[in-house]
Formats: structure tokens, sequence, C-alpha cells
């Protein structure tokens, strides 16, 4: 039978209503985490693996799919509301996000990254159906040569993000590269810059990287900023017909195409991830608009290009984990932990030995995409309510929030050490004055 024949039988299993029920849980588990900074999918299927031992192997995997796709778009509400990515693939969407909810277009902005993840999502789902075979083996025939032409390229890709400033963007670029040595040799076993310290073995966490620079200071700069008097209320959109204008879906259709042909074959490679391909996707963005000058400043094609890139990624990388059983993120690697778990090996004959499984878990992605989007669209006149929270509430909450993702990284003794702090921070701020007007996050 061909792909279309087995896709139409995984969907008429995959649209039963308790698998429909597991995919609504899943989205919703996945939005949930990928809103809050630091935590991410991969995090979230690890913690939710042991309560999935006594569901099926396809409830448990369209769940964890679910969680998968819901945490891809989660990141990006924070990233764009607050400049805090709620995951690693979300740092570009802070860039020109951010600057949109600042200037009171927070609403076009998660209007466009919901609709380009639908949008990428779906098309990747599809060649995922179709191609799945053709470009996983032209994945695993890379060579060393092929993968040091990627990094170069995303070397590359700085260039386009240095801005004005050239010493500046080179000097972040070596210190991001020094940060990438730190931990274990993969080849030798040998440990690098780690100065001894055994939580710097596995290397320097991005996400705590991702907060500190984000989140850690925006908050800072913020409480700066009050000091010195009144800021200005910038306007939240009203009604959803005004989240997206004409203009706005006009310059976002291509980014969301572009961003897809990015995203799906820079997923199915081990070096590539999502990370990679937002800023392929930003720098190809900021290249080819007519509006270079709004780059820095809000520009819409700077959301939805790196967002589609980032949902097509997360179905890319799907694609050599079930046909070659190789795991191409940590969120891939801990499903494939979930396939061992029930006596599977996903790879070639997996599609011969379990075709219902597979198609299953496949078709649950085309209803994960339509879940999605019914369920985030209507959310964005609420996300954008995150706008008017009184700053002192909303920043001690979201440095809590990163304290104890830098925390739950350490040892557990030296958690309990930091969690009284950090429980005496999150005591002061449920005694702040709530009564504040609320104003925008700027």
């Amino acid at each position: 039978m061909d792909s279309w024949t087995l896709l139409l039988e995984g969907l008429s299993t995959a649209m039963q209503p308790q698998y429909l029920l597991f995919a609504l849980l899943g989205v919703l588990i996945g939005t949930a985490v990928g809103v809050l900074p630091g935590i991410g999918p991969a995090m979230t299927v690890a913690l939710l693996l042991p309560l999935t031992y006594t569901l099926d192997p396809t409830a448990a995997l369209i769940t964890f799919a679910g969680i998968y796709y819901g945490g891809m778009y989660g990141g990006s509400t924070t990233s764009t509301l607050l400049n805090t990515p709620g995951e690693s693939a979300s740092i570009v969407t802070a860039i020109e996000g951010n600057r949109m909810a600042k200037a009171g277009r927070g609403a076009a902005a998660l209007a466009t990254a919901a609709i380009g993840s639908f949008v990428a999502g779906t098309l990747a789902t599809v060649g995922l159906t179709l191609l799945a075979p053709v470009l996983a083996s032209f994945a695993v025939g890379l060579g060393p040569a092929d993968y040091f032409a990627l990094i170069v390229i995303a070397f590359i890709t700085v260039g386009a993000l240095i801005g004005s400033s050239v010493p500046r963007g080179m000097l972040s670029l070596g210190v991001g590269l020094f940060l990438g040595l730190i931990g274990t040799d993969l080849l030798s076993g040998q440990q690098r810059y780690t100065m001894g310290l055994l939580a710097l073995s596995d290397g320097v966490d991005i996400v705590l990287v991702a907060v500190g620079l984000f989140a850690v200071g925006e908050t800072l700069y913020i409480a700066a900023r009050l000091r010195h008097g009144a800021v200005d209320v910038i306007p939240v959109a009203r009604g959803w017909r005004s989240w997206m204008s004409r203009e706005d879906w006009k310059r976002s259709w291509k980014p969301w195409l572009r961003g897809t042909a990015i995203g799906f074959p820079i997923g199915t490679i081990p070096a590539g991830g999502a990370d990679v391909a937002t800023f392929l996707s930003y720098a190809t963005e900021r290249r080819l608009s007519k509006h270079r000058a709004q780059f820095g400043r809000g520009a819409i094609e700077g959301v939805a290009g790196p967002e589609s890139a980032n949902n097509a990624a997360a179905a890319g990388a799907l694609m050599p984990l079930l046909t070659l059983g190789l795991p191409t993120t940590a969120t891939a690697a801990i499903i494939l932990v979930a396939f061992q778990a029930y006596g599977l090996q996903p790879g070639p004959l997996l599609f011969e030995t379990q075709p219902a499984l597979v198609w299953a878990l496949v078709a649950s992605l085309y209803l994960g995409n339509v879940i999605l989007i019914v369920l985030n669209l209507p959310l964005v006149g609420i996300w954008v309510k995150l706008l008017q929270i009184p700053r002192p509430s909303c920043w001690a909450a979201c440095g809590c929030a990163g304290a104890r993702r830098a925390t739950s990284s350490s040892s557990p003794r030296r958690s309990r050490c930091r969690s009284a702090p950090i429980r005496r921070c999150e005591r002061r701020v449920t005694r702040q004055d709530h009564g504040a007007r609320g104003d925008i996050l700027i």
C-alpha cells in the first residue's frame, strides 16, 4: 500500500475519542511548559515518561508528539511578550517579537507565530509522510565535511545578527564558542575548561544561557528604568480582526513557506536542529525582506520565518527517529526511550512490524496541528494581557522561574541551599501591592 492509504488507516485510528483526548492533553501540556521559561518539551517528556507506562504505546507516543509540537509553539509566547525565551529554539523570536510587543503589536506577533506554526507543521508532516525514506538516507550519508559546512553556515548567520557593531558581534561569537567548548570531549572523554567542577562536565546548558541573557537582563533593565518616573502605556490591540492587518498577511506568507523549506531538512540532520534552523531563517528573511530597516525594531518577517522553521524542524526531527532510530534532538532522544520502553526499536523494520502504530503517530501530527491552532489562536487576546500585569509582580515571578530552572540543573544539595532565598523572594512577590496600575512591559 502507498503512503496515503496507510496514512488514512492511521487517521482512522488517531481519530478515536481516546486518542484525540491524549493528543489534546499533549498539546495543552506542551503549550503550558513552552510558556514557562527554561523547562522545554524534552524535560516534560522525561518527567511524564514513567506516568505513561500504564498506557498503550499508541496513546503514549501520541501524547509525547503533542507535547513536542505544543512546546515548540509555546516558547514563542514569553519570547514575544516578556523577552524571555521559553526554550532555546525561541531565542530568535525574541529579537523581533518583543520589539513588536513594545510597539503595541504583540497580538500580531503571536498570531503570525500561531498561523506560521500551523502552516509549517502541516507542510512538514506532509513531507514526513512522502519523503521520509529519501531524506533520512540523505541525512545519514552526510560526512564530516558536510557537518563542518553546516557549522560554517551557522557561523555566517552571525554576520546577519551582528548589527552595527562588528567587534561586539564577533566578541559574542567568541564567548559562545568558548561556552560550547566547556564539558567532556565526545571522542577522547577528556574534560575541557571544567575547573574540576562536576556540574560543568556535561557542558553549559543553552537554556540557562538564554534565560540568563534574556530574562535576567530584561528584569534588571526594567528594574533600572522604574526609577526614572512613569512609563508610557502602549495600547493592546482589541478584537481578533485587528490582530493581523492585510499588510501583515502579505508580509508573512512567504516567510512561512521559506521557514518551512529551511527548517524541515535541517531538522533531519543530527548537527542541525531547530536552533540552527531558526537562525538560518532569520538571516534569510533579513536578507530578502523589502523592509530591512525594520529588522531590530519589530519586523513581522523576523517572527513568521523563525517560528515556521522551528515547527518544521520538529517534524523533520521525527523522520530519522522513525526511519533510522536516530534521534537528532533531546526530545527525540526521550521519545526513542519511550519506544524502547515498550519493546519497540525505531528503524526501517518498524514500518513493517508496527505499521498501525507508526501511521497513527504520523496522523496524530496532522490532528495536533489543528488542535494547536484552534487552541492557541483564540488565546492570543488573553496572552497579550500579560503586558498589563504590574511590573514588580511579573518580573519578580520571571526571576524566580529562572532561578528555579538554574537550581534544577544543580546537585540536590545546592538546590536545597538555594531554594530558601527563592522562596523568600516568592513570598515578597505575594505581598506586593497588586492594586497598582497595570502597564506595558518595555
